[in-house]
């Protein structure tokens, strides 16, 4: 390989809306679109890699403004696809005045993502074989629930969530009355079974009182896991929910750094790790994050990316599993194969999947 062939010469940005995009609530959010921002990478050699981050209809301006200024800054020196290290390096470096985390670690994250994906298709090789694997299959959960869902609307995704395999759905919780929720996860037990695991996701949007209150009246029905069940930086309220109940709490999702995993490890107040790739920013961070939770026996079971998730799963020790949505699925050319509950892994090089550009809109 000539090395002048791997010089990054060419940063494309472009926006994508799901083919099944609409309005869903959570307890802490309404979200009117389900969008996503796309970097192409390309290299002297013509390879193009891609990388996404998820943005619904959130600060447009922000997140286009924050990927132009570093496709400015990668464009005007001399970098490899491989070089994903020194990038960062460089980079935080230019940014530390307004701070890196951020929009900014967001747009750093899916270049990252994208270099990868080039070196990887430079290589001839997917991901998943790039860092030594395990061929331990991945199992996957149907994710939504959404607050704003009907209870007609709720039934019908977690049926058909059964009906496609799956073994374990999840739930949202954190609504106004919390009878609601209490109704609507009976609901999911009376119409999947006393197989299927179910989980509730909070989205930090309850306290500490009402969390473990929440917990001892769905207690019958066997609750897998409990996701973000109050603030995140609530670090002595995630112990007192694990002090006070029997059930497993998640949360990560929402983190820059180690720092939460840290905080919370050395209270025993966490059971499963859900790193955020994109967040937490990039490949080498992603991994970094599983191996410290490995340390403490924690297994990993990252946030939303599971298009990334699932070969990088099959790259540490403590895969426990991936989040499962469709919102890709119709605009890429390759969706992932879920087979009984199990994600597949694509054997095409890179990441094994691109979007198709007839949804994708340059900017």
């Amino acid at each position: 390989m000539n090395q002048t062939e791997t010089k990054i010469t060419d940063i494309r940005v472009y926006r994508a809306v799901s083919q099944i995009s609409q309005p869903i609530a959570d307890a802490t959010h309404d979200i009117s679109q389900i969008a996503f921002y796309i970097l192409e990478v390309e290299s002297a050699a013509g390879v193009i890699g891609q990388g996404y981050l998820l943005s619904f209809h959130y600060s447009p301006n922000a997140v286009e403004g924050a990927l132009r200024d570093l496709k400015q800054f990668v464009l005007e020196r001399d970098y490899h696809i491989y070089e994903t290290a020194q990038i960062q390096k460089d980079y935080e470096t230019e940014s530390e005045y307004f701070g890196i985390v951020g929009l900014q670690r967001w747009a750093l994250a899916t270049l990252n993502v994208a270099l990868w994906d080039a070196w990887a298709r430079t290589l001839g090789q997917p991901i998943y074989r790039l860092f030594g694997c395990h061929r331990k299959p991945i199992p996957v959960y149907g994710s939504g629930g959404w607050l704003s869902y009907s209870d007609e609307e709720l039934v019908e995704e977690v049926v058909n969530y059964k009906k496609r395999g799956f073994t374990a759905v999840k739930i949202k919780v954190g609504s106004p009355e919390m009878e609601r929720d209490i109704r609507r996860l009976h609901l999911v037990r009376e119409a999947v079974g006393p197989d299927l695991k179910i989980m509730m996701d909070a989205n930090q949007g309850m306290d500490v009182p009402n969390a473990v209150k929440l917990i001892h009246s769905v207690d019958k029905l066997n609750i897998f896991w409990f996701e973000e069940p109050i603030a995140n930086t609530d670090f002595e309220g995630y112990a007192t929910i694990h002090a006070k109940t029997h059930v497993s709490l998640a949360m990560g999702e929402r983190e820059y750094s180690t720092v939460a995993l840290r905080e919370l490890i050395g209270r025993r107040a966490l059971d499963l790790w859900q790193p955020d790739l994109i967040r937490l920013g990039g490949v080498e961070a992603w991994r970094d994050s599983a191996a410290l939770a490995n340390a403490y026996h924690i297994p990993v079971l990252p946030h939303y990316y599971k298009d990334y998730d699932v070969p990088l799963l099959a790259t540490v020790s403590n895969p426990y599993g991936a989040e499962s949505f469709d919102w890709i699925d119709s605009i890429i050319d390759e969706p992932m194969t879920i087979q009984n509950g199990f994600a597949l892994q694509r054997e095409g090089n890179g990441w094994g999947f691109r979007f198709l550009h007839q949804y994708m809109t340059e900017q």
